[in-house]
């Protein structure tokens, strides 16, 4: 089974929604994944009812255990389907016990030995987040060396600049190039048109589908986020996911 990890340290960045896109975009290619939301915090991903994601609960009282994280790996050994593919959306308010967990429990190799394939989607975000989700990718690329990393990029949220050089072109993003397998762009929108459409989307956690079949809707809004679910999906192809 493929497993798709979607990890980042910094909430608000776009790690819900690189998920639901991620979703929205197999089920177009005729797969149902199994969508699983590991966030203590905020239900966000788990909030797509047309997604029908399963919530694990990974916190007793105030704490986070990091036993529950058994479970997770558990429910992951317990798929047999090859052609199955298995989602993991993991909260902010998590990342840091669960990498400890993935690494000390040399989870992702274990689960290579018993036949599942795994990738690890982070988002690096824009303006004011830029320097936590980078440090957040850097790390995730130093502890888990043998696992292809896609790269999502949130223009959405602000400039991926760094004093005028974008990120791209900077030396240090070059630098970890070797490790990047794919690499998405989710692209600034335009606030007064196709942005507040999809901000009215992604408050509401619907889908592309659930969308284009609602009268709440206009026509033209509609249209721009067909536009946009066209430019993420062809990138996604390209991609070879």
């Amino acid at each position: 089974m493929q497993v798709d990890f979607v990890l980042m340290g910094k909430g608000g960045v776009g790690k819900s929604v690189t998920a639901a896109m991620l979703a929205q975009y197999f089920r177009s290619k005729g797969v149902a994944p199994l969508c699983l939301d590991t966030d203590p915090v905020n239900a966000t991903f788990s909030g797509y009812k047309g997604l029908e994601v399963e919530r694990l609960e990974i916190q007793k009282g105030e704490d986070i255990d990091p036993r529950q994280f058994d479970v997770l790996v558990e429910r992951i050994l317990g798929e047999s389907d090859p052609n199955r593919v298995m989602l993991v959306d993991n909260g902010a308010a998590t990342f840091v016990p669960l990498c400890s967990y993935l690494a000390n429990n040399q989870v992702f190799p274990f689960l290579k030995e018993n036949g599942h394939s795994i990738r690890i989607h982070a988002v690096i975000g824009g303006g004011g987040s830029l320097n936590d989700t980078f440090n957040g990718f850097a790390t995730l690329c130093q502890a888990f060396p043998d696992v292809p990393m896609i790269v999502w990029l949130n223009e959405h949220i602000g400039a991926l600049e760094r004093d005028g050089v974008s990120l791209e072109k900077s030396a240090v993003y070059k630098s970890y190039a070797k490790r990047i397998a794919a690499q998405i762009v989710l692209p600034a929108l335009k606030k007064e048109t196709f942005g507040h459409d999809m901000e009215a989307m992604l408050a509401a956690r619907e889908t592309f589908e659930e969308v284009f079949a609602s009268p709440s809707y206009s026509i033209m809004a509609k249209q721009r986020l067909r536009m946009i679910q066209k430019g993420v999906f062809l990138q996604l192809d390209r991609a070879g996911l």
